[in-house]
């Protein structure tokens, strides 16, 4: 069976939130969208919160049309976000379990306690013609509950194993090399986002079979302002190889 790279999808928040610390329109978010995916990355995630400070309702369907890669929408499944799929309908839907005013976000879905909830939101957006990937820690009994509740793929949480990554990089790892066992065994197909970066980025896709996303916003533009966006892109491209 023929395998490919995971893919790089990039999450554009942190230029949003340049550009509306000014008020104007720079950095011009369509222009950056079309240079990432010029550059070489194979999709673009955004994140809208209630209080857009980074990424605005309505960039979500400026985008939408100029996108040429995967689109993928991540946030809270409140009435407005769900509104916002059903006009927008992007290739993927990432549900995330951050309740309004959250810095970023820093936990998984609880699948078992939320096993009802999300169960009806995933049926509404496989209505949209969307698919559905939950926000998940390594966890093997909520991996089982995705399953049936009926998202084709988690996106694991990877803020802990970026933590202890310099301390213990084997360490680190194990909780998520169990999990994607898990994963390939029952048929999920595995993203993966937050706090990866050049330094941990390899060690995690070496380690994670059939690893299919990633999405990294912070990370990536950190880099760019000393390396430049292009070249950057092509960095964390090579360490997905």
């Amino acid at each position: 069976m023929e395998t490919r790279n995971p893919r790089l999808s990039v999450n554009i928040n942190k230029p949003a939130l340049l550009r509306n610390s000014r008020g104007s329109n720079l950095p011009n978010l369509i222009q950056i969208a079309k240079d990432l995916e010029r550059f070489g990355a194979e999709g673009i995630t955004v994140h809208p919160r209630p209080d857009e400070r980074h990424i605005k309702y309505q960039d979500c369907y400026d985008l939408k049309s100029i996108v040429t890669q995967e689109f993928n929408i991540e946030g809270y499944p409140n009435e407005r976000f769900l509104k916002l799929i059903e006009e927008v309908k992007p290739e993927q839907c990432t549900l995330v379990p951050d309740p309004p005013g959250v810095l970023t976000s820093n936990d998984g879905w609880d699948t078992i306690t939320q096993k009802a909830f999300l169960t009806d939101v995933v049926a509404q957006l496989h209505s949209y013609g969307c698919r559905v990937s939950l926000f998940i820690d390594p966890i093997e009994e909520r991996l089982h509950e995705v399953k049936n509740i009926g998202a084709e793929r988690i996106e694991f949480y990877t803020g802990p194993y970026a933590e202890q990554y310099s301390a213990d990089r084997q360490k680190a790892i194990e909780p998520f090399a169990a999990a994607a066992k898990v994963c390939n065994d029952i048929g999920l197909g595995i993203n993966a986002g937050h706090d990866l970066n050049l330094e941990n980025l390899k060690y995690f896709n070496e380690k994670i079979p059939n690893l299919l996303e990633v999405s990294i916003g912070h990370a990536l533009f950190c880099d760019a302002i000393y390396l430049g966006l292009e070249n950057t892109v092509q960095m964390y491209l090579r360490l997905l190889e």
